[in-house]
């Protein structure tokens, strides 16, 4: 059986494991508390060198560290991941983009505020200022297609960056002026079932 050792408070362990729901794949799931340590114990490390959640442990005890890594594994030979090698790299170019130019600003700032307390005026400008450039990106991407890699159906672009993207306002992020992203939200949850 799969094992994946996460905390449920992360949209980057969420993401993996809505992906093995919507598989039907038979997991176990070890809550890691990173709020208090969990993921630099020593028996962690050992696990993950990297120190950060999620970790999936395979069958044959191999690891892979990297929600989106993880997603692409899970995924592969489904419908999620497209069949053309255009639209597979437009897929990954949202992979890309969503951990280093919305995870690090958007994510963020919601730790702060709902994690480790901060009111509005204490969580750095520039994190929202960056998210919000995020989510306008989001948005005019999303003012044709129906889907971030531009295809006939969800990909797991829009898995990856939904996990996020759909608690944006817990970080102080107004999804009201983002019309095309609040919609997509609505059609990822669908697609993907999450509820």
């Amino acid at each position: 059986m799969l094992t994946v050792h996460g905390d449920i408070r992360s949209g980057n362990c969420l993401k993996v494991k809505w992906m093995l729901d919507l598989l039907g794949r038979d997991y176990q799931w070890v809550e890691v508390d990173i709020m208090s340590g969990g993921s630099r114990t020593p028996e962690f490390l050992q696990l993950n060198p990297f120190g950060q959640v999620p970790i999936l442990v395979r069958e044959d005890g191999r690891t892979l560290a990297q929600s989106n890594a993880i997603l692409l594994h899970l995924a592969e030979g489904t419908a999620w991941i497209p069949d053309g090698a255009w639209e597979r790299a437009k897929m990954l170019e949202w992979l890309f983009w969503e951990q280093y130019s919305h995870e690090p600003y958007v994510a963020v700032a919601r730790f702060q505020r709902v994690y480790a307390g901060k009111t509005a005026d204490d969580v750095e400008p520039r994190l929202i200022e960056r998210g919000n450039i995020a989510l306008s990106r989001m948005e005019t991407a999303l003012a044709g297609p129906e889907w971030l890699a531009g295809g006939e159906g969800a990909t797991l672009a829009d898995l990856a960056l939904v996990a996020y993207t759909r608690v944006a306002d817990e970080g102080g992020f107004d999804l009201g002026i983002y019309p095309n992203v609040q919609g997509w939200i609505s059609r990822t949850e669908a697609a993907f079932g999450i509820t």
